[in-house]
């Protein structure tokens, strides 16, 4: 064991003191601050991932299909480069904050890193709620937005893709609007666009695929059965759907799955091909089910696997005491407050961390901007098959960590991810 690592009950100690309404900037910054010493990365290093390499505030006027003007607020926060372009979704949400973007983006960083992928972190988007805008709103929106970052953002600078809110049509507007304004039609912009215009197999279903097959490792790894898993999943859109599916194709039991109405329970298994994803038919998990339990109850199931995979910060201190299952595995991004991460690891419940198993989605993306960049495209044969091996190196990387360390299995890809940062520092330096 390394002796430079904190012992565990100081960090749970540290974290236990924070609050659950610690916003997701103050814990990625202390997760960052904690990891750093374990591994003795050079504090200049760390003072410089702790802070975005820039942050931009943009005024977004449209006109609204009534005639009137309205005017969004939009961000983009672009963290670290180190590694190569930025790289982080758009949404578009109205409570979006500076800070979130940047915590976000800081994130995101992290993801490449522990992929390594050479991308940096970004993220970005406006203060609308997308089902307040006809669609003739969304495209005015998105194209105003495109210009007003558009000297930021390029396929060699700063790759934006879909996040809440977006799709793969607002990706091909962004575009559009970018190519139209350069003056040549730039594919590898955004990745996540539709087939038509460059857009990847397997980008969509990609972050459901790779939390699939890192909670398959992980059962392998404690020497479950597949079979004999019973897994709950909070968020039945395109990462939960897609996550389930797999998990019951391969064998597991899924017992619950809910959306914002409520959970679907069911002990003997649900048909997960029978129940429309959000993308199919919106607000539809419950319909027609024999048993709904409350929202908040799919975290009080027996069972031995819990897939949060809506939205962040939604195991805090307040219910973490509730959490009956034995592991988890987060499909959102951050779907655990820094607080509530401590006492999990004090009640001995793995964490299999958002930065390793939803980060199907930015590899898939990695491949896309590789396809437009060469203008070639891959089979959805081969895009699976990429994606299989980058997730399965990344776990074997991570894994090698939490097993030299007495560390989190979040810790271990912190470290991954830090000594590759740190790694790229050493080699490129500070100008001037």
């Amino acid at each position: 064991m390394s002796s430079d690592t904190t012992p565990q009950a100081d960090r749970t100690e540290s974290r236990d003191q924070s609050d659950d309404a610690e916003s997701a900037l103050q814990t990625v910054v202390d997760q960052l601050s904690e990891v750093a010493e374990q591994i003795d990365l050079d504090p200049n290093v760390v003072e410089r991932l702790s802070h975005p390499n820039s942050v931009y505030e943009v005024t977004v006027p449209i006109e609204r299909d009534d005639g009137s003007i309205e005017v969004f607020t939009g961000y983009r926060a672009q963290h670290d480069s180190v590694r190569g372009p930025y790289k982080g979704g758009v949404r578009y949400n109205p409570s979006i904050t500076r800070d979130e973007c940047v915590a976000l983006s800081m994130a995101m960083t992290w993801k490449c890193a522990v992929m390594d992928i050479p991308f940096g972190g970004a993220k970005g988007g406006v203060q609308a709620n997308p089902k307040d805008l006809s669609e003739r709103e969304h495209e005015r929106l998105t194209r105003r937005f495109t210009h007003e970052i558009g000297d930021i953002i390029g396929p060699m600078t700063d790759i934006p893709a879909p996040d809440m809110g977006t799709d793969a049509q607002t990706m091909a507007w962004i575009m559009d609007a970018y190519s139209t304004n350069v003056g040549e039609t730039k594919p590898g912009v955004v990745t996540g666009k539709p087939m038509s215009i460059g857009g990847s197999e397997g980008r969509e279903g990609a972050p459901g695929r790779s939390v699939a097959l890192i909670a398959r490792k992980a059962a392998e790894y404690y020497d479950w059965s597949l079979d004999d898993t019973t897994i709950a999943v909070q968020g039945y859109g395109s990462v939960g759907a897609k996550a389930a599916r797999l998990l019951d194709d391969w064998g597991a039991d899924i017992v619950a799955v809910s959306d914002v109405k409520g959970v679907r329970y069911e002990p003997d298994g649900i048909d997960t091909m029978a129940v429309p994803s959000f993308e199919e038919e919106p607000e539809a998990v419950t319909d027609d089910a024999d048993e709904v339990l409350a929202p908040e109850q799919l975290f009080e199931l027996d069972v031995d696997m819990l897939v949060p995979a809506a939205i962040g910060n939604v195991i805090t201190k307040q219910n973490v005491y509730d959490i009956q299952a034995n592991l988890i595995v987060e499909g959102a991004n951050g779907p655990t407050t820094h607080a509530a991460d401590a006492i999990l690891e004090e009640r001995d419940i793995p964490v299999l961390p958002d930065i390793l198993a939803n980060a199907g989605g930015v590899t898939v993306s990695y491949f896309e901007w590789l396809q437009d960049i060469n203008r070639r495209a891959w089979s959805s044969e081969r895009v699976n098959n990429e994606l299989d091996q980058e997730m399965l190196a990344a776990w074997d990387d991570v894994r090698t960590e939490f097993e030299q360390r007495p560390v989190s299995w979040r810790d271990a890809a912190y470290i991954v991810a830090l000594s590759r940062i740190g790694a790229a520092y050493d080699a490129r330096g500070l100008w001037p």
